[in-house]
């Protein structure tokens, strides 16, 4: 869909009615500027994929009109696929100095870094693409450096909050610019677009500062081996969980690659201090006395292959959690973590650690803003119109109830699918249409070539397996040479049913010579007859449905 070129549209292309993979833009005449391109991590129901992506068909059809994707911080919900983008587009890219530094890491792994245009950007940076100035304005959340945007267009401006919130003692003292939100709000937002995933708290979200007793308080507490789990990207937890090491006189060592390189990247930027000296290699840390060392591993949303699962099933091939060591999960599950999470929990009991976790145990405190703090913002930018994003539906639903109970317009209010378009052409306001919107699968080096189709096979394998049987046919006249070889992978155990094994063998002979009576000699025809004969037949006896897949060999 192209829009005609004198109006102002924005959308979103993931972020809205879920958690995850944010992406917006806007565009005014023959200017798109995108913000943000983030990733999200597949359900269970959604068997091999690695990663979900936006789907950018609408930036692709307009690659003349891209002038800029401007990241607001580093989350992987905000820049998880920007590598897939960048191979796709090429876009200058905004962000600030840790975002940028994270950003920078990706590029490498996905050889993009020397064909990408990066700008380092901060609070007071002015940029010009076209019509539209852009400006920013600091917030803080639990990464470092983040960035709300404004647009100024000729039909208005408008306000990206990112993510947010109204911490005033913040750990690594970056406060939120509330003096220059209340001057933009002066001046006048036509539309302001802020994040919904605490609208259904009361009250204010604590100041992470409070975490930090908490985790001092553990670690003198603990008389063996600490174990701490927490998201690698909140820089100011991991400030305080080395504060709490050096104050018990621990050394300190990291699994997980994304530990790894946050740590890397804050360090060698000024945004965590920790002493010379101190981290030590994981096979190092094996050999030092347990009262000498605490871990910082990746894991709390109870991620199969990250390290504290790993730990939690023994299988690590370093470090292990034995009785007396204590574990810290320094973060709450994302909802559809629970069960995991859950799981992790157990295990590490069952090995007899001492285990930490949930909102009583103070060692987590949220990077979003709570209902009270999406009203300050609301009252501080005063939108003629307001779009919630980033959260599920009811999310948005309690955050409009915020909108309106602060004197937003109801009908100034606009809850929309990933994909739709609300438009201001003359300052008239309205919701018009919709552009390709949805997810990408990323299946190791394939992307977006893994389909409903592909998923439904694998779902179906996942339930009740395959089973193949092998037909060998004579060239010259069709009729069988051998009896059908047939394989059972994850639909019964051939050794222990040799009776429905003959029964198969049996059915695929006799439908074979039906088919040879009736001259029905054509491949394709022959297999799919196979197929609803012997699905209707294994159902009938083992009420599954595997997977059935006939070969015929013609020697």
């Amino acid at each position: 869909m192209n829009m005609p070129e004198d109006r102002l549209t924005i959308a979103a292309l993931g972020g809205v009615n879920e958690i995850g993979k944010n992406m917006y833009f806007l565009q005014y005449a023959d200017d798109i500027i995108v913000i943000d391109c983030g990733s999200k991590f597949p359900d269970e129901s959604l068997l091999g994929i690695d990663l979900i992506i936006p789907d950018v068909t609408y930036l692709l059809n307009n690659v003349d009109k891209l002038r800029a994707l401007i990241v607001t911080h580093g989350h992987e919900d905000h820049i998880g696929g920007i590598p897939y983008l960048l191979k796709q587009l090429d876009i200058p890219l905004y962000a600030s100095r840790l975002t940028l530094g994270l950003i920078e890491n990706k590029l490498k792994e996905h050889n993009l870094l020397r064909q990408t245009s990066l700008h380092c950007i901060d609070g007071e940076s002015i940029l010009t693409f076209g019509s539209i100035t852009t400006t920013f304005f600091k917030t803080n959340h639990s990464i470092p450096d983040c960035l709300g945007v404004v647009f100024d267009t000729p039909e208005g401006t408008v306000v990206h909050t990112g993510d947010f919130k109204f911490d005033m003692t913040p750990v690594n003292n970056q406060y939120p610019d509330i003096h220059k939100m209340a001057d933009i709000g002066k001046n006048g937002v036509k539309f302001l677009l802020s994040e919904s995933t605490n609208a259904e708290r009361p009250g204010f979200t604590p100041s992470e500062r409070l975490v930090g007793a908490h985790m001092e308080e553990a670690f003198q507490k603990a008389e063996q081996r600490i174990f701490v789990s927490t998201f690698a990207s909140n820089v100011a937890r991991l400030q305080q969980i080395v504060d709490a090491a050096i104050k018990t006189g621990r050394k300190l060592t990291l699994l997980g690659r994304s530990m790894v390189n946050v740590v890397g990247v804050s360090q060698e930027l000024g945004y965590l201090s920790i002493p010379d000296g101190m981290l030590v290699e994981p096979a190092d840390a094996a050999k030092l006395p347990s009262h000498e060392i605490a871990v910082l591993c990746t894991g709390s949303q109870g991620e199969p292959m990250a390290a504290l699962s790993r730990l939690a099933n023994s299988s690590h091939r370093i470090m292990e959690i034995g009785a007396g060591d204590t574990v810290l999960l320094a973060a709450n599950p994302i909802p559809g973590n629970e069960r995991n999470v859950s799981r992790i929990i157990d295990n590490l009991y069952l090995l007899g650690a001492r285990v930490i976790y949930g909102s009583r145990s103070e060692l987590h405190v949220s990077g979003h803003g709570s209902q009270e703090e999406l009203k300050l913002m609301l009252t501080l930018m005063k939108p003629e119109y307001f779009i919630p994003i980033h959260g599920e539906y009811r999310m948005l639903h309690h955050h409009r109830l915020l909108a309106e109970a602060v004197g937003v317009d109801e009908d100034h209010i606009f809850i929309l699918k990933n994909g739709e378009l609300v438009e201001s052409k003359a300052g008239v306001v309205r919701q018009s249409g919709s552009v390709p919107a949805g997810q990408i699968f990323v299946d190791g080096l394939g992307i977006g070539d893994i389909g409903n189709v592909v998923l439904r096979d694998r779902r179906q394998l996942s339930a009740d397996g395959v089973l193949i049987t092998v037909i060998t046919l004579s060239q010259t006249d069709g009729r069988m040479l051998n009896e059908p070889d047939t394989i059972s992978r994850g639909f019964v155990y051939i050794r222990n049913s040799d009776k429905l094994m003959e029964e198969i063998n049996q059915m695929v002979t006799d439908t074979l010579h039906n088919m040879s009576h009736a001259d029905l000699r054509q491949w394709n025809i022959m297999k799919q007859t196979l197929k609803i004969a012997l699905g209707k037949f294994l159902y009938e006896k083992t009420k599954r449905r595997p997977m059935i897949l006939p070969i015929i060999i013609e020697v």
